[in-house]
């Protein structure tokens, strides 16, 4: 993994990090990179309160802002931006808003590296919004100005209309903080590490392997 001057990270919700980045952003802490997250809600509009119910709506964005900074704490982020939107209204967002939006973070922090959803590829509504209003941004730049831009895809469809992932990542040595990371989501993640935590402690390959690789695209402009 290359050494990069500053890594911005911008996803709409509490957790985004944690499954399919985490590994790579403690890599890049590990090697003495700034790292900014802007995570845009928090998540409270989220269906997971558990079975029986631990919280409720009005108490849910409270709970999903600790394991948020808890997640960052894990991964070794000490630059963590809650921009303050609300769930699920991102793609209603005014376009313009949100492409300066993300115009003035590049300015402010001048990373080398942008890591967000790919747009059209990322399932929700709010994935594919930030995403979009990333590349907007990034878009209006001198070419030779912008930051590397790399993508997380996950939609049925990615790898038949984008091709393999061009960029991969081998997280094993960072593996013990992306299961902090994603442990730290415990409102969303404690049932599904209940039915895990056996294969973990086996090492079962297929188990580690969707932990341990993590695949992003590079971004094209034509």
């Amino acid at each position: 993994m290359e050494k990069e001057r500053q890594v911005l990270v911008v996803f709409p919700h509490p957790d985004d990090e944690a499954f399919g980045v985490s590994g790579t952003l403690a890599s890049h802490v590990q090697n003495g990179t700034p790292v900014t997250y802007a995570c845009l809600t928090l998540g409270e509009m989220g269906r997971n309160m558990g079975n029986p119910p631990f919280t409720d709506r009005e108490d849910l964005p409270k709970i999903r802002k600790r394991e948020l900074i808890e997640s960052a704490r894990a991964i070794g982020i000490q630059d963590l931006r809650m921009m303050g939107f609300r769930d699920k209204t991102i793609e209603f967002e005014d376009e313009d808003k949100m492409t300066n939006l993300m115009t003035s973070l590049i300015q402010e922090l001048n990373p080398s590296l942008i890591i967000t959803f790919y747009p059209g590829y990322a399932v929700h509504p709010d994935h594919d919004a930030t995403g979009a209003a990333v590349v907007r941004a990034v878009e209006k730049m001198p070419a030779a100005a912008r930051p590397t831009l790399h993508c997380v895809a996950f939609s049925n469809d990615c790898i038949e209309k984008l091709g393999e992932a061009d960029i991969i990542h081998d997280i094993t040595p960072v593996n013990d903080r992306k299961l902090a990371s994603i442990r730290a989501h415990r409102s969303q993640t404690e049932q599904m590490f209940a039915g895990m935590e056996e294969q973990l402690k086996n090492q079962e390959p297929e188990v580690m392997a969707r932990i341990n690789i993590e695949r992003f695209w590079t971004y094209r402009f034509e």
